[in-house]
């Protein structure tokens, strides 16, 4: 089974057809990057623009490099939360309206369920499972029973630690996007140049959540306070100690997790688990399985949408033609209670 996935919910116009939701057919992603380097972020009404003017040959070039006709495909996949509304709206309906010429099934995919799914695409993963979904919008830790079901332990009472990466590399006019460049500086610092401040969530419901607001506000304006005897307040120094503190602090609670449900096995999602401290940071628990994706599926990419697809496609179900986009999911509750939210539409 042939399922083409299209993914438009921030600034990257991505299609992939994969088979069997394991098999990668083609995987082509348009970045927008250059246009929104200028502004150190994403502007939402430029990417919609650009979305519109790629969606076609970028989907175009995904048939092509699958040697597929549109016809061949058994089904259509688009992100519809989420993500920027307008960015969001350009990929469905062009996914709904490809679906409906074809005669074809659509399915209507959370984004986030794409991303915690992206590192099935090239290995063997066996459910239940811890995961760890961090990307610039959410930071969540949840016990994964199927690709549809997630048990939410802990989220961010905050920002998001991607949201973080990308506000302190702009303060300090490092490059955009954030996450890379922080990372690429960290390697030449010294992680012990600052002692930047760990939120103390330890008791009760938010035995597992993270928080990032009092760390991002810390590396911003109150560097100074926190750099350490010995140490230059340098790019490469604020870097470091800034992602291992950030890194050190969802590990933290992950392995709290680990100890409290007993589940040895990890999976991390999302634009965040391509950072290197992060990954290390895993690899070095010996105790536990930590699987990633590829670096190429981290990110947005048309493959995880297509692949969750894929399991509902199986399942019989299908999305109906009045689904429409969503910017935000709904409030996250603790539990099964996210299962409406987080999975089932």
């Amino acid at each position: 089974m042939k399922v083409l996935g299209i993914e438009s919910s921030c600034d990257e116009t991505a299609c992939a057809i994969v088979e069997d939701g394991k098999k990668i057919l083609s995987n082509v992603v348009a970045t927008q990057i250059p246009f929104h380097q200028v502004y150190k972020g994403v502007v939402p009404e430029i990417a919609s623009r650009k979305h519109a003017e790629w969606i076609l040959p970028v989907v175009r070039q995904a048939l092509s490099e699958a040697s597929l006709r549109p016809d061949e495909i058994d089904a259509v996949a688009a992100t519809n939360r989420p993500g920027l509304m307008g960015s969001l709206l350009v990929g469905l309906t062009f996914g709904k309206t490809l679906a409906w010429s074809l005669g074809k099934p659509f399915y209507a995919v959370n984004h986030m369920l794409g991303h915690m799914y992206a590192a099935h695409l090239e290995n063997d993963i066996s459910y239940p499972y811890l995961g760890l979904l961090v990307s610039g919008g959410h930071s969540i830790i949840a016990k994964v029973n199927d690709f549809d079901d997630l048990e939410v332990l802990g989220t961010t009472i905050d920002d998001s630690v991607g949201e973080a990466f990308n506000k302190v590399s702009k303060f300090y006019g490092l490059g955009y996007p954030g996450g890379v460049v922080v990372d690429r500086l960290a390697k030449s610092g010294n992680a012990a140049s600052f002692s930047f401040p760990v939120p103390k969530l330890d008791k009760g419901e938010h035995r597992y959540d993270v928080s990032f607001s009092g760390l991002k506000t810390a590396v911003i304006h109150q560097a100074d306070m926190f750099l350490n005897k010995g140490f230059e307040k340098t790019n490469e120094n604020i870097c470091a100690a800034f992602q291992e503190t950030a890194c050190r602090t969802l590990t933290s609670r992950l392995f709290r997790a680990v100890e409290d449900t007993g589940l040895r096995t990890v999976v991390a999602g999302g634009g965040v688990a391509a950072n290197s401290r992060l990954r290390s940071l895993l690899a070095e628990r010996k105790d536990i399985t930590c699987i990633f994706p590829p670096l190429k599926l981290c990110g947005d990419n048309g493959a995880m949408i297509a692949g969750v697809a894929y399991h509902f496609l199986k399942r019989g179900e299908r999305s109906g033609w009045d689904t429409t986009a969503e910017a935000r999911i709904r409030e996250f509750k603790r539990g099964l209670a996210n299962l409406e939210a987080f999975g089932r539409r």
